[in-house]
């Protein structure tokens, strides 16, 4: 049998290419939109991707499911689990296998078995593999998808926070408890690979280590421990970080099928008039993608910045809307990865890039002032200022500025903000208050400034806290 896993760590999101070395079949677990580097390296070790399977219907990426029946004519094997609410409807002239709990598939000499996992959501699935063509007659381990992690389980409540269905979390939650009893039943041995790593909004406080065990998650994670019910309910749906407005679309997308990729050269806008007529029309929003450090004393009007990072396709999710035309601000050979991590949540609007040279010259510019901690101290004694905290709300419960408000980046575009006043802006460390002070600047704020180092250096130098 072959073997790999892919992490893209801007989704903190794992596939897995799995392979049959004597019949040549391969199978990509939970494919993600752009999957060349998977298809590349099945065909480097003579495999062929015949098949590709989903744990459930993702909301947090474009699953490349449908790519992959398109592009390579794989049969797909998806969940047919949770009633008619939560069946894939873009499976008409596709070979598809809808599964069950229980039911068995082969690739090659690798049988994968069904094991119904809802909580997270209710046709959630789970795959356990066992390498027959090996000479296994056990299992060697199960693809949980979005239901164990290292050190935690998926959350129940994105239904109800991000897709505005009423009266799932604690139903999916309850739910969560009795697939957690069934995942106790299985051999210790068995080798866990998840869905998803740290840094992933799909749960609380999931581990960075790629993969795990059954027995060492019976021993270590808490909701193996807990065997209360009610005491399990509610500690699942304490905490839960703020469900990423994006994922509402992504769940549609991915349930109705997601568009397929049309691979276009390409466009890079070398002219400044060029540029000017197309980020003026309608609708067009200009991404700066620039570290914040270059684009805070020179902000293209009206553009925001969301600096080429680890935590870039999360806060375009946040922040971009879907029904708007994209013209991207990025530095030379970034294009593609930029295009690529943009579309991996379905972002497929985009008109053009622009490089730096070509677009700041060419409009007018904005700024906004970086403080250091003792200027921040300062300023904010002025009666004329207000203070905004950024971060999330697990940070701001743990200890705040007395002065401040809290403001969720994430919500910043509707915020309702005083005017006339100056705005002083921090986060935790400086990162997300650079892109919310670029936020205020496109919504026409005047003086805007935000805090190097943000609260934790604030409060490494011992300046008073609330809670």
């Amino acid at each position: 049998m072959f073997f790999q896993s892919f992490f893209d760590d801007r989704l903190a999101q794992y596939a897995y290419l799995v392979g049959c070395q004597r019949t040549g079949d391969a199978i990509v677990i939970d494919p993600p939109r752009h999957a060349e580097a998977i298809i590349a390296r099945a065909k480097k070790e003579g495999l062929n991707i015949t098949a590709a399977a989903e744990t459930h219907i993702h909301a947090d990426f474009t699953s490349g499911a449908r790519q992959l029946a398109e592009d390579l004519g794989a049969k797909l094997y998806l969940p047919g689990e949770g009633g008619e609410d939560w069946s894939y409807q873009y499976t008409d002239g596709l070979d598809v296998v809808l599964l069950n709990d229980g039911e068995k598939f082969s690739i090659g000499n690798i049988d994968f078995k069904v094991m119904h996992t809802p909580g997270h959501t209710p046709e959630s699935v789970s795959y356990v593999l066992t390498d027959r063509g090996g000479g296994a007659t056990e299992p060697m381990g199960i693809f949980t998808g979005d239901f164990v992690f290292v050190g935690d389980i998926g959350r129940p409540d994105l239904l109800e926070k991000a897709a505005g269905i009423a009266d799932t979390a604690e139903k999916g939650a309850i739910q969560m408890f009795d697939s957690v009893q069934k995942f106790k039943q299985l051999p210790d041995h068995m080798i866990v690979w998840p869905g998803h790593g740290a840094g992933s909004a799909c749960g609380k406080s999931l581990g960075a280590v790629p993969l795990t065990t059954v027995g060492y998650e019976k021993q270590f994670n808490w909701a193996m421990k807990e065997n209360d019910r009610d005491q399990f309910v509610k500690q699942l749906l304490d905490g839960q970080p703020e469900a990423p407005k994006y994922f509402a679309m992504m769940k549609k997308v991915n349930k109705e099928g997601p568009a397929l990729l049309k691979r276009e050269d390409i466009r890079v806008i070398e002219d400044a008039q060029e540029f000017n007529q197309l980020r003026e029309q309608d609708g067009t929003l200009v991404l700066d993608t620039r570290p914040a450090k270059d684009a805070e004393t020179a902000l293209v009007k009206g553009s925001i910045n969301i600096p080429f990072n680890k935590s870039f396709t999360n806060w375009a999710g946040w922040l971009i809307g879907y029904d708007q035309d994209l013209l991207v601000i990025a530095e030379e050979g970034k294009e593609r990865e930029i295009r690529e991590a943009l579309e991996s949540v379905h972002f497929d609007r985009i008109i053009a890039f622009v490089r730096p040279e070509t677009a700041v010259p060419a409009a007018e510019t904005d700024s906004y002032e970086t403080l250091t901690v003792e200027e921040f101290v300062e300023a904010k004694k002025d009666e004329n200022t207000y203070v905004l905290d950024v971060r999330n709300d697990s940070e701001w419960e743990g200890g705040h500025m007395s002065e401040a408000t809290h403001h969720f980046l994430g919500h910043l575009w509707n915020e309702e903000l005083p005017q006339g006043k100056e705005l002083l802006v921090h986060c935790q460390s400086g990162a997300r208050s650079a892109i919310a002070s670029s936020i205020l600047k496109a919504r026409g704020f005047d003086k805007v400034s935000h805090m190097a180092g943000g609260f934790g250096a604030y409060e490494g130098k011992g300046y008073d806290t609330v809670k």
